[in-house]
């Protein structure tokens, strides 16, 4: 093992370099402009897998952003691991409060600041720096690998499910490992053992043809934002609860033991409040604030607009006005029936006045869970309580990785989440930025972890 930590540490300014490198390329998934960037981040990352000496780095078409796959299939008996991580990032501007350019790295603190850096592109180096110093070290792997690694994950994966359907033959493996996630802390590790599911809509609210003065006809016909508004609001109660008639199916109630488990797990109010500039805590009764975030269904509106949107006044009743909705899914919830459920509940509230359509934006994707007794969890566990030097949390994520449940359907294989980002670290904000220090320590982990996974029955 000295032989290639002692290389890790060799290359660890042309690691940090290459992190900046890869910071540059905007691959934001969502925008049209930055499509041809997504597929340079693509082109990157084949490139970099083939630099480190893993074998078939292709890109490969989906139907939309492209995924790139690369093997290293030669530890015979020994049990087969699908690496997987995300290249495309959210949009960013300076606008948005970024203190510089969202593509133009900084280093300052131990830090990199830039789009990306924590989430995806620090995570998803870490495990092909670490194949690359093992290779190196030996010219083999104590397993086989297999990476996946997608440009759509920030969208919710649209035409991931297909992809993986149609390929699931060649990512056939034993175990999946994402390398999209988190820890707990600096000094403190944690273990997931379920992430959200997610769904998305959008809600269209007609009423005349076209914008008109709202003197001549205010009071005459009815303005779509007043209908859109009194759509919305009917959806949660005031204290938070969500009143969509079969929004809850599928969602299990909390044991006993699950909630003690969420109540081991350290939690300050204030530090969580003042992080976030938020005046207060909100939420579903009945719940403390893990629960919420972790293991109970949401309901939100990510986006709301309509009309005149200018300086000064502009005296018009408008045509339309729009929202945007997400729900995080848990247990056995479905997205197509809440999205059905929600739109049921929008035609039942609409006023017959106005024209409602509710349509799905395509993201997409169901809960998923692994056994904390998980053999794959048993040697990420192992390997996190040798680094930080005390046992991981048994943590949750509030947010999706839409992937992990077609990884379960396709593949029969169950996913480890094996990842250094942290959570106060912006994830999808402004001044994104990742941990120098989780970048290296991470590289030495999936060492360890690969080794361990070794004595996994393939």
């Amino acid at each position: 093992m000295a032989d290639h930590l002692t290389l890790l540490t060799d290359r660890r300014d042309r690691y940090v370099a290459e992190l900046r490198d890869f910071v540059r390329i905007p691959s934001v998934s969502s925008l049209p402009d930055h499509q041809d960037d997504v597929r340079a981040a693509a082109a990157w990352t084949r490139d970099r897998l083939a630099q480190a000496g893993l074998e078939h780095a292709e890109v490969l078409e989906t139907g939309a952003q492209p995924a790139v796959y690369a093997d290293y299939l030669h530890a015979p008996g020994a049990p087969t691991v699908l690496i997987y991580a995300h290249f495309d990032v959210q949009p960013a501007s300076r606008s948005d409060g970024w203190d510089a350019d969202p593509f133009d790295p900084v280093f300052a603190e131990d830090r990199v600041y830039g789009r990306g850096s924590s989430d995806d592109k620090g995570n998803l180096l870490i495990p092909v720096q670490a194949v690359e110093a093992l290779l190196a070290d030996g010219g083999s792997l104590p397993v086989n690998v297999k990476f996946l690694l997608e440009g759509q994950e920030e969208i919710g994966s649209p035409t991931m499910e297909g992809f993986v359907c149609r390929h699931a033959e060649r990512l056939r493996c034993d175990l999946a490992v994402s390398a999209d996630g988190s820890q707990w802390s600096e000094t403190e590790p944690g273990l997931w053992l379920s992430l959200r599911g997610l769904c998305s809509l959008q809600i269209d609210v007609t009423g005349p043809a076209r914008d008109v003065h709202s003197g001549t006809y205010g009071g005459a016909i009815h303005n779509p934002i007043h209908a859109l508004v009194r759509i919305l609001d009917s959806m949660r109660s005031p204290d938070g609860t969500v009143l969509v008639d079969g929004f809850f199916d599928g969602a299990p109630e909390l044991s006993a033991a699950d909630r003690a488990e969420l109540a081991r797990i350290p939690f300050d109010e204030r530090r969580f409040l003042d992080a976030l500039g938020a005046q207060g805590l909100f939420g579903e009764p009945g719940y403390g604030t893990r629960a919420r975030q972790w293991r109970r269904p949401t309901l939100e509106i990510n986006g709301i607009w309509g009309g005149f949107q200018g300086e000064g006044v502009k005296t018009v009743l408008p045509s339309r006005a729009h929202a945007k909705i997400t729900c995080r899914l848990v247990g056995d919830q479905d997205p197509d029936r809440v999205r059905e459920a929600i739109a049921g509940h929008v035609r039942r509230h609409a006023d017959p006045a106005v024209s409602v359509e509710v349509r799905s934006l395509g993201s997409a994707g169901r809960p998923y869970t692994i056994p904390a007794g998980h053999p794959g969890n048993r040697a990420a566990r192992a390997v996190l309580a040798e680094l930080y030097g005390t046992e991981p949390y048994a943590i949750a994520s509030g947010g999706s990785i839409p992937i992990l449940g077609m990884f379960e359907r396709y593949l029969n294989a169950k996913t480890v989440i094996f990842a250094f980002a942290l959570e106060d670290e912006g994830a999808h904000g402004p001044n994104e930025f990742f941990r120098l220090a989780s970048y290296e320590r991470g590289r030495v982990a999936w060492c360890r972890l690969l080794d361990r996974l070794a004595g996994m029955a393939a």
